[in-house]
């Protein structure tokens, strides 16, 4: 990659490193068609790496990967996961290799805004159109990887794995691979430009290093190359030398010492194949409270807590994950031994952390997850900004207020949360694991109210059709009205008319509210069919949503309506 991403790319270093490593005996060589200094250069890399393997005599001998799905937009990486996309970088792509056939073809990193089926199915049309030898991903989580197997023969994937990040360790994609048979190719396997120099200085590498007569570097890479037999690392040389050094480390056979040595110094999980058996229990205790933010952790914590368990929860202590085990390590090393944790944890990953910590004293964790729709978990978030600030901030506010209160979080922020979720699983080292099941608890929106009433919610659109005042009229009971309406760059003001003509037809009061705010990702939470203005208005009028009627003109409003479990009214367009 850095061969071609780097500004003014040198084409002849790159064809005497390219060169340097077929001679060393590499076979496997990693490209992309986004490999470029930005969108102007796309497929240089590819380009490069044809002529360099023609010149030197290898390109009959070695295997190609390459990449599509990413474009480049003013030097940024943009996930493309459409199907057409794949496609025509696929195109471009064997265009640009100039003849020389793509052993392997991999989509680039998953497109949060394309269906994940769509894009497996893209590399299925691939190999049944005989384009490609065999597909796989990169940068993708074992939820995404599982999905995936079961739509196409995923030959390999390719993701972050270095001394430094044992996310794919944690993470259960090195096991999952390692037990299918699937290569897994590690990028940045030294820890990525910017850390290798640090990570030659480690003592734990250096000991093994010397004692070995190599280098750290290469110690660093036969390591993760020993990992598991399906482990290929790319190390991405810039220099002869460097190609000529990694061909050195595949050869490297580490020993059980070395191995137990740079495990203990990097703090790294059991390594991969080593059987796993499950801590003896008795009436100790971890429990792992875990779901998206919003999701209601809290609530079944206090529960624990109230029957002796010790919290730990990183909102309240601060810190990281990490730390957070780290705490648990000390609580548990103290006798203590009901422990609940009620925590984000989105990752295998992160979770490792805890299960890890648990068994090393022999006390058995399970796994609550509270398995909130995404509607509801923005409710709670809703409710804990108005229960702190009693208004919904605007978007500058809601961005500091994100940074440095706990639990606030922007609407984006929160969706990437859910997107990101793997779901937990018995097989990461959890005693069981208890899905729980949404339900909304009753609860009061106004701080004086005992007997809610129900209102009515109407969106301003609806107003504007044939019989949409006739339908909020048709409503029955004196009750507060919001009319509400997302107008970017508008006042309230906007509304006034709609406001007037539907007093006159009503006896409850009428009010608007609009979302000012801009078109793109949502940059607050007030922008239907987010729920902020609803919540905001039931709480000043004391108004329980599930006993009011929301009068609606499209999808947008009926999901609001269900969020709230709100009767929905629909005001439809004339035919």
């Amino acid at each position: 990659m850095r061969l071609s991403t780097a500004a003014g790319p040198d084409d002849a270093a790159g064809i005497a490193t390219i060169t340097a490593a077929a001679d060393a005996g590499i076979a496997i060589f990693d490209t992309a068609h986004a490999y470029g200094v930005d969108e102007t250069a796309a497929g240089h890399n590819e380009r490069l790496l044809a002529r360099a393997l023609r010149e030197c005599g290898a390109d009959s001998r070695v295997r190609i990967v390459t990449k599509g799905g990413m474009t480049r937009t003013g030097g940024g990486w943009v996930p493309d996961g459409r199907a057409r996309a794949i496609l025509a970088d696929c195109e471009a792509s064997l265009a640009a290799l100039d003849g020389l056939g793509i052993d392997l073809y991999l989509i680039h990193a998953p497109d949060p805004r394309t269906p994940w089926k769509t894009s497996v199915r893209a590399l299925a049309r691939l190999l049944d159109e005989g384009a490609v030898q065999h597909v796989g991903l990169a940068n993708v989580n074992r939820p995404q990887l599982e999905e995936a197997a079961d739509l196409v023969e995923v030959t390999a994937i390719q993701v972050a794995l270095s001394a430094l990040d044992d996310s794919a360790v944690r993470g259960g994609l090195v096991d999952f691979c390692t037990e299918r048979g699937i290569a897994l190719i590690a990028y940045s396997p030294l820890g990525g430009p910017r850390r290798v120099r640090s990570l030659a200085r480690r003592q734990e590498l250096v000991d093994v290093a010397q004692a070995r007569g190599t280098t750290p570097e290469e110690v660093a890479l036969a390591w993760v190359l020993d990992l598991s037999p399906v482990v290929v690392a790319i190390p991405g040389a810039r220099r002869p030398e460097t190609a000529r050094s990694a061909a050195r480390a595949a050869a490297l056979r580490l020993t059980a010492g070395d191995r137990a040595h740079l495990t203990r110094g990097f703090a790294w999980p059991r390594p991969v194949g080593e059987e796993r058996s499950l801590p003896a229990i008795d009436e100790a205790e971890v429990v792992v409270v875990m779901g998206v933010p919003g999701a209601g952790k809290s609530r079944y914590a206090e529960d624990f807590v109230a029957r002796g368990y010790a919290r730990l929860n990183r909102d309240e202590r601060g810190g990281s994950l990490r730390q957070l085990s780290e705490a648990l390590d000390e609580a548990l090393s103290s006798g203590m031994r009901r422990v609940v944790l009620d925590n984000t944890y989105l990752t295998r990953a992160a979770r490792s952390h805890v299960i890890e910590t648990a068994a090393r004293h022999h006390v058995g964790a399970r796994c609550l997850w509270m398995d909130t729709p995404l509607a509801q978990a923005q409710v709670n978030l809703v409710d804990r900004l108005l229960d702190r600030f009693h208004a919904l901030p605007d978007p500058e506010q809601l961005h500091q207020l994100a940074r440095r209160e706990p639990g606030i979080l922007t609407p984006t922020r929160q969706m990437r949360a859910f997107r990101e979720l793997e779901p937990p699983s018995t097989d990461e080292g959890f005693v069981s694991v208890e899905r729980i099941r949404f339900e909304r608890a009753p609860r009061a929106t106004h701080p004086l109210a005992t007997d809610l009433q129900g209102g009515i919610f109407v969106a301003a659109a609806a107003l504007t059709l044939p019989g949409g005042e006739d339908a909020v009229a048709a409503q029955p009971g004196d009750v507060p009205i919001l009319v509400f309406e997302w107008r970017p760059g508008e006042t309230v003001d906007v509304l006034d008319a709609d406001v007037k003509r539907l007093s006159a037809r009503v006896t409850g009061s009428v009010v608007g509210a609009i979302c000012p705010h801009p078109g793109g990702a949502p940059v607050c939470w007030c922008r239907p069919p987010l729920p902020g203005l609803l919540q905001a208005f039931a709480r000043r009028e004391g108004i329980d949503p599930s006993r009011s009627a929301l009068v609606g003109a499209g999808p947008a409003h009926r999901t609001l309506a269900t969020t709230f479990g709100a009767r929905y009214v629909q005001v439809r367009a004339p035919a």
